[in-house]
Formats: C-alpha cells, sequence, structure tokens
C-alpha cells in the first residue's frame, strides 16, 4: 500500500554515518530490519499466551473468585490503556541521549516488563490477598507493555528518511510480531498442556472436596511457561541494542506545530468518520477479544474439548496468520468496506460451536474463526490512514496529528476490551462459578456459551452496522495524497 507512495526529497544528514544504515540513501540493512523486527516479538508472545491461558490460570490454578478475576482483567486493561498517552507525553518531553530519544525508554522498560509477567504468574504461598497480587501485576505489566511499544513503533519514523525503507522495516516487524504471537500461544500451550485434561476428572459425576481440573503441578508448569515467555524481553533486547541504531532526528515538520494529545482528541474527535471507525471497532475488537479469553474455558468446563485446548489455539493462531495476505489483496481488490463483511464469517460458526461443541466442529470455527480475526485486525489499520487523510483536507493541521489519531484509536479499544472482559467475567460469579471445580454448574455451561457464541455475534454485527452506515472518507487527489504523504512522513511527534 504505502510501498507505492514516492519517495520524499532527501532530508540532510548528519556526516557520521550509523551502523546498518547508508546516509547517503537513508537504506538500512537486513540486519538492522532483522534486528528491529525481533525487538516487537516479546509483547506479541506474552500478549498471545495471557490472551488464551490467564483466565483460566486464574479461576483454576489460582482459583480466586471470578468477581476478582473480573477486576484484575479490568485494571490491567485500563492501565494498558491509560498509559498509552502518558508514555507519549513523557517520551515527548524527554530529552536526547547518546543512545537516541526513544531506545533508552524502550530499552528500560524490559527488564521490569519480564519480573512483572513472571508474577503475573507466579503461585504466592498465600491465599487471602491473591486477587490483589494477580490484579497489581497485570495492571503493572500492561503499563510497561505499553511504555515498552509506545517508543519501539515510534522507531519506525526515525530509523531512515525513506519512506521505501521505513515500510520495509514495518513489513519485517509484522512479520516478526505474527510469528511471535504463534510461537507465545503455542511455546505456553505446550508447557502447560498436561494441567489441564479430561483425566485429571475422571469421574466428573462425583465433586469431592478441594477437587480440581488441573494437575497437582499445575503452579510449577505456568510458572515454568512464564519464565520461559520473560526471557524472551532481554534476549530479543539486546539484539534490538545490538543492531539498531537510533538516528538523529535531522528534519523539521512539514507545516504548522505539533498538537498535544488532550488538545488533539478534541479536535479529532469530532471528525465523523473518525468517529464511525472508533465505534465499530470498538465493539468489532472486544468480541474478539471475548472469544480468545473465553475459548479455553468453554473447552474445560462447557464440552469434551479439554484434549483439544492447544490444537484449537493453534488452528486460530495459523489460520489468521495465513489469510492476512489474502486479506491485503482483497482489501486492495474489492475495496475496504466490501472486506468488513469478512469479519462477520465467524458469526454463524460460532454459534454453531455453542450448539454443537464437538471436535470436528471446533476446529472447522477456529479456523473460520482465525480468518474473520485476521480482517479485523488489519482493516482498521488500513482505514486510519484514510481517515487521517481526510481529516487534513477539512483541516489543514500541522504534523502530529497522526499519532493523536493512532494513540486515541487504541486508547480507546484498549478501554473497550477492559470492560467487555470485566463485565462477562464478572456474569461467571453470578452464574456460581467454582474455582477449580471438576464439573460446573449448569448455569455457568450456559453462560460460557452465551459468551463464546452470542456476545460476540451480537457485538460484531453492531459494529459492522455502524461502520457500513457512517460517512466515507474522501479520497484526495494525486497530488494532494504526495503532499499528505510528505507530511506524515515527516512528523515525528509523538505527544
Amino acid at each position: 500500500m504505502s510501498s507505492h507512495e514516492p519517495t520524499p526529497a532527501p532530508v540532510a544528514q548528519p556526516h557520521t554515518q550509523e551502523p546498518g544504515s547508508d546516509n547517503r540513501t537513508g537504506r538500512l540493512s537486513v540486519c538492522t530490519k532483522v534486528c528491529y523486527g525481533i525487538g516487537g516479538v516479546p509483547n506479541q508472545v506474552a500478549s498471545s499466551a495471557s490472551a488464551f491461558y490467564l483466565q483460566p490460570f486464574l479461576l483454576d490454578v489460582a482459583q480466586i473468585p471470578a468477581a476478582q478475576v473480573s477486576l484484575a482483567l479490568f485494571g490491567g486493561k485500563v492501565s494498558g490503556a491509560v498509559a498509552d498517552p502518558v508514555a507519549g507525553f513523557f517520551i515527548n518531553k524527554s530529552r536526547r541521549t547518546r543512545s537516541g530519544r526513544l531506545m533508552p525508554w524502550a530499552l528500560g522498560c524490559i527488564p521490569f516488563i519480564a519480573l512483572a509477567y513472571f508474577f503475573l504468574w507466579f503461585l504466592p504461598p498465600f491465599t487471602s490477598l491473591r486477587g490483589l497480587w494477580y490484579t497489581t501485576f497485570y495492571c503493572l505489566f500492561q503499563a510497561l507493555a505499553t511504555f515498552f511499544q509506545v517508543p519501539y513503533t515510534a522507531l519506525t519514523m526515525i530509523l531512515t528518511p525513506s519512506p521505501r525503507e521505513r515500510d520495509s522495516a514495518t513489513a519485517y516487524r509484522m512479520t516478526m510480531e505474527m510469528a511471535g504471537t504463534l510461537m507465545g500461544a503455542a511455546v505456553h500451550g505446550l508447557i502447560v498442556s498436561s494441567a489441564h485434561g479430561s483425566r485429571r476428572c475422571e469421574d466428573p459425576g462425583v465433586q469431592l472436596p478441594g477437587s480440581t481440573a488441573v494437575s497437582p503441578d499445575a503452579a510449577r508448569l505456568y510458572c515454568l511457561a512464564a519464565a520461559v515467555v520473560a526471557l524472551t524481553y532481554p534476549v530479543c533486547g539486546s539484539l534490538l541494542c545490538l543492531g539498531v541504531k537510533e538516528q538523529p532526528d535531522t528534519s523539521a515538520p512539514a507545516s504548522g506545530s505539533g498538537l498535544s494529545f488532550f488538545t488533539g482528541l478534541a479536535i479529532t474527535s469530532r471528525h465523523p468518520p473518525y468517529l464511525s471507525l472508533v465505534a465499530s471497532f470498538l465493539f468489532i475488537s472486544a468480541a474478539v477479544q471475548v472469544e480468545q479469553s473465553y475459548l479455553v474455558l468453554f473447552c474445560l468446563h462447557a464440552s469434551r474439548l479439554q484434549d483439544h485446548v492447544q490444537g484449537l489455539v493453534l488452528t486460530i493462531l495459523i489460520s489468521a496468520v495465513l489469510s492476512t495476505p489474502l486479506w491485503e489483496w482483497v482489501l486492495q481488490r474489492f475495496g475496504k468496506r466490501t472486506s468488513a463483511f469478512g469479519i462477520c464469517v465467524m458469526v454463524p460458526f460460532s454459534i454453531l460451536l455453542a450448539a454443537v461443541p464437538s471436535a470436528p466442529v471446533a476446529y472447522v470455527v477456529a479456523f473460520v474463526s482465525g480468518v474473520s480475526i485476521a480482517v479485523s485486525l488489519l482493516l482498521p489499520w488500513s482505514m486510519l490512514p484514510d481517515v487521517v487523510d481526510d481529516f487534513q483536507l477539512q483541516h489543514q493541521r500541522g504534523p502530529g496529528v497522526e499519532t493523536i489519531f493512532y494513540s486515541s484509536y487504541v486508547f480507546f479499544t484498549k478501554l473497550s476490551g477492559a470492560g467487555a472482559l470485566g463485565i462477562s467475567t464478572l456474569s461467571l460469579e453470578f452464574a456460581g462459578y467454582k474455582a477449580g471445580a471438576c464439573q460446573q454448574a449448569e448455569e455457568v455451561v450456559v453462560t460460557l456459551k452465551v459468551l463464546i457464541g452470542a456476545v460476540p455475534t451480537c457485538m460484531i454485527l453492531i459494529g459492522l452496522c455502524i461502520l457500513l452506515a457512517g460517512p466515507t472518507p474522501k479520497t484526495p487527489s494525486q497530488d494532494t495524497s504526495i503532499q499528505l504523504s510528505l507530511r506524515r512522513r515527516t512528523s515525528y511527534s509523538i505527544a
């Protein structure tokens, strides 16, 4: 997409040449691009593992009440959302050091993220304050991960002045992050696979005091998986530090002055195409998060699919990765609004899984869900540049607007995910979920079926209706598109 945009005029470069790049052309070496892409792997590994396995761990291994799990998930997501503009504000105010302005923030967060992630899966010896323990460390992990992700993604703009090389570096990053998503679910799931299974509850009709649906060494397995995932932070961070050197910011903004986050938010939030996009994906992204979060619990407690958890998770992720290039072609060939209908493909299959929870049906649903998830993740990031161009055509604001659009979108979608996961997990408490029980009450089974089928279906349909009924961003002319591209390429503000 953006690779077809013309390259802007060369920007003056310093006389000293940084390793891994050619200052005369702005070209980045393959080694630099690979190391930059590897830097984004740990967050994707950790996010993938926690998306599928954190709820089962908190409910069945840590055995804390569902109401406290709801509070932990809600608090963590809100912390990540709030940290996004806070990180942008502090990083934008920081001074450049010998290592650069962004790199110290990204590298400085790594040891703290690794520790927070490890203790998120650690089973403390006390029981009365476990809810507070996991809420605290999940909030820390989400906030610290955001403080890493903001400067890391912003590095793309100042690695090189060449738009083509930035696009290439972004492609390397997306490829590595997809690999990290697969690796996170695969490695974590493989380690903890023996913690859950049908053999742990061979006689589900007999409910003995203290009976559990996990193996006795489940806590040790989850702790081991957490240590393996946490180790990816220092390893990948070291490669990022060794292979990537932050280039000095030597270009001036194209025109105008940057906006602060809150001033820009007040202006951009009144732009109709942006309101339509955000409102629609508030529901769609929340639906995807609910589907991911309750798949494992559904397999464990509402069906006889305990032995298929790992296979179903991998099917979803592999399907999503493999279908992403197909959806990229569909977006260019048939348009973005037409492609949005691909999101609702999972709707009838999710309902089918809730009605007929058999292994063959579950694998078909997992494959189709991965295809739909791929387009739901790709579509908003393809539509946001159009919204930004439409806004610039109408308002002619200076640089910095792009980051406000992107960061506020992430802020709102994280908040929607927090609300959806918090409320849905609280519903398990009202249904009478018993932590660690081999067999849950019928009300819990029905609730899980609703959460895996009806809830995502309703949210997806509402989101699609808002998206299709909303205004369409105006497409700029070729000359205007070039000017907007130049302005966007020279905007380095991350306020």
